[in-house]
């Protein structure tokens, strides 16, 4: 148990394939929103980073881009981003979603990275969407991975539903290191403003478009700024695009489709920062910039 005088403080990295719902039970765990969240897979682009204080624990939870066969170096890129994580906390959690069939030789390679990076007391497994699966596998997927690469602690949980979460937290809490906090007490991210607001626009795209436009696009907040008014923000953002064809996309028929991506993000942001905010979206082409620019991963702190 946590020692009532001692404060404690330690990362913890999710890691795992993509779509095992990593973003998800962050959010979960913080109780607040600081990961986009999509059914589509690669949602994820660099480390995001959630500050998790209970009791007398300070957490630093690390949401990884999920694991995938890349084939630019935009997406080789965002596999280095999540095994780099490993190297900078004290406990890795495993997280697979356990509604789809065990696929032992598509794990293989992962688990292994982790027992590398991790002794068994470091890491732990989840086993996360539960309520969509076969009750019976269940017990015999964790016994089957345990007995391979033994866990300190297995989980069970929905972090959709919520059902376990809290499991998670208290086990983090009191299994991260004894430390001094690094964060303030009511801070949740270390992620900027500006990136959140990217952020958040660009989970709205995903919503809007569907299958229509690919993962070839980003979101840049060019601007940040407090209102003339005093009174809220003015954020300026350009959705870029790879190819000039998606342009005609992501505008719509007389813009609709722009505005009404405006029109979602500008509702959560004044939800978020709780207060009015003025957003101006524009459409930008740059050829090339999946293979070119690495710096949609790059995230202070």
């Amino acid at each position: 148990m946590t020692d009532n005088n001692q404060k404690r403080f330690g990362g913890v990295a999710l890691v795992g394939a993509t779509n095992a719902g990593k973003s998800t039970l962050v959010n979960a765990m913080l109780g607040e929103k600081i990961a986009i969240v999509s059914r589509k897979v690669q949602t994820t682009r660099f480390q995001i980073r959630g500050i998790l204080t209970h009791e007398n624990s300070q957490v630093l939870l690390v949401d990884t881009p999920g694991f995938f066969k890349p084939r630019r170096k935009f997406d080789r890129s965002m596999i280095a981003s999540a095994w780099q994580s490993l190297d900078d906390v004290e406990i890795a959690a495993f997280l697979i979603d356990a509604s789809k069939p065990y696929d032992a030789k598509k794990y293989a390679p992962y688990l292994a990275k982790i027992a590398e990076s991790k002794d068994a007391d470091h890491r732990i497994l989840i086993l996360n969407k539960v309520d969509e699966a076969n009750k019976k596998s269940l017990l015999t997927t964790a016994q089957r991975i345990h007995s391979e690469y033994p866990f300190a602690q297995i989980f069970m949980i929905s972090a959709l539903n919520n059902d376990g979460v809290k499991d998670i937290v208290e086990w983090c809490a009191n299994n991260v290191p004894e430390g001094d906090w690094v964060y303030p007490e009511d801070e949740l991210t270390t992620l900027p403003s500006r990136l959140l607001a990217a952020e958040i626009t660009r989970e709205k795209i995903y919503d809007r478009l569907h299958q229509e436009l690919p993962y070839r696009m980003a979101v840049e907040t060019e601007a940040f700024e407090k209102s003339d008014n005093g009174k809220g923000f003015a954020i300026r953002q350009i959705i870029i695009i790879e190819n000039k064809k998606h342009k005609g996309i992501v505008l719509g028929n007389q813009g609709k489709t722009l505005k009404a991506i405006g029109s979602a993000s500008r509702e959560e942001l004044m939800e978020i920062f709780e207060c009015p905010i003025h957003l101006d979206l524009f459409v930008q082409h740059r050829e090339g910039w999946l293979d070119k620019d690495e710096a949609f991963l790059d995230t202070p702190g």
